[in-house]
């Protein structure tokens, strides 16, 4: 009786329609980006705080409405490499969260979203943690957004209308971190704990001592991991192809309302070739030592 009882709480997530047919989307914005950033950094009064060595950053005295193209850019570059970027007193309505998106490509719609630009988060006081041991909560633990689509989200926007003053604050961990400390085989998996169930090529209890051992690997990252609290008018951006996150449950009675924005990102696939975030600071590093560094780059980012 107790499992039938608790599928009163089955997560809305859980009954997702099919997933959205293949895009191609535009080139990734970061791309366009001056590696230096100087459009961006030469916003009067500007500053950047850096929360982590691994993930976060603040910007202060920054309004995103009143970004130019070029340091959105450049913002997306940013966030590229810190994995996510907080912003307080953000003076953005919900049409001008959609327009400025808008500027990152294809808007991408959750399939449990009744708008097609945009997706209402509100709080819960549901502890996820009891959910988790009968049926998963997607959005209850840590993951990334819609990661089951072929087009996975490549930028996530929430913006904060209501809050409570305690509580409800949203935690990231960095993929790239997470990446750095696995080996080789292991960093070949693509997984999300809340969609993932098992890997076609293992047998049931294989693949769930894996399954286990990443989402491990995923709570005891406090190297890679960030808290932001969050204010009426603050606004996170993410790399949603690049950090994880989820909400810290809690028992608040204030309400919790926030609007999130995505666009559609590129097909996920595998590249053995490709380098983490440790390798390409080892690389910029030598480079510079040997006087032969790319673009000026300074070892903290992340390439495409």
């Amino acid at each position: 009786m107790a499992l039938l009882a608790a599928r009163a709480n089955v997560s809305p997530d859980s009954g997702f329609p099919p997933p959205h047919k293949e895009r191609t989307p535009a080139p990734d914005r970061g791309l366009f980006a001056d590696p230096e950033k100087r459009s961006l950094l030469s916003i009067p009064g500007i500053k950047v705080v850096p929360l982590t060595e691994s993930i976060g950053t603040v910007l202060e005295n920054v309004q995103l409405s009143a970004l130019t193209p070029q340091q959105l850019d450049e913002l997306a570059l940013l966030v590229n490499e810190c994995g996510v970027v907080f912003f307080r007193s953000q003076d953005l309505t919900t049409e001008g969260q959609v327009k400025l998106f808008e500027h990152y490509g294809e808007l991408d719609r959750h399939p449990s979203q009744k708008d097609t630009r945009h997706h209402v988060i509100r709080g819960s006081t549901v502890d996820h943690r009891e959910i988790l041991a009968y049926t998963p909560w997607p959005s209850g633990d840590f993951h990334a957004d819609t990661s089951f689509e072929i087009n996975p989200p490549s930028y996530s926007m929430l913006r904060m209308e209501e809050h409570p003053p305690v509580g409800g604050d949203t935690a990231w961990v960095s993929s790239y971190g997470l990446y750095d400390s696995l080996s080789d085989a292991m960093k070949a998996l693509n997984v999300n704990p809340g969609f993932v169930t098992g890997f076609a090529e293992l047998k049931k209890y294989e693949g769930d001592k894996i399954l286990d051992f990443l989402n491990y690997h995923i709570h005891a990252a406090d190297d890679h991991y960030v808290r932001f609290k969050w204010e009426v008018g603050s606004v996170a951006l993410w790399d949603n192809r690049a950090v994880v996150h989820r909400v810290i449950p809690g028992s608040y009675e204030a309400p919790r309302r926030g609007i999130r924005t995505t666009v559609f990102g590129e097909k996920p696939y595998f590249d053995s070739k490709s380098e983490g975030r440790l390798e390409r600071q080892k690389r910029l590093k030598a480079e510079k030592a040997n006087g032969d560094g790319v673009n000026g780059a300074d070892g903290n980012g992340v390439g495409h």
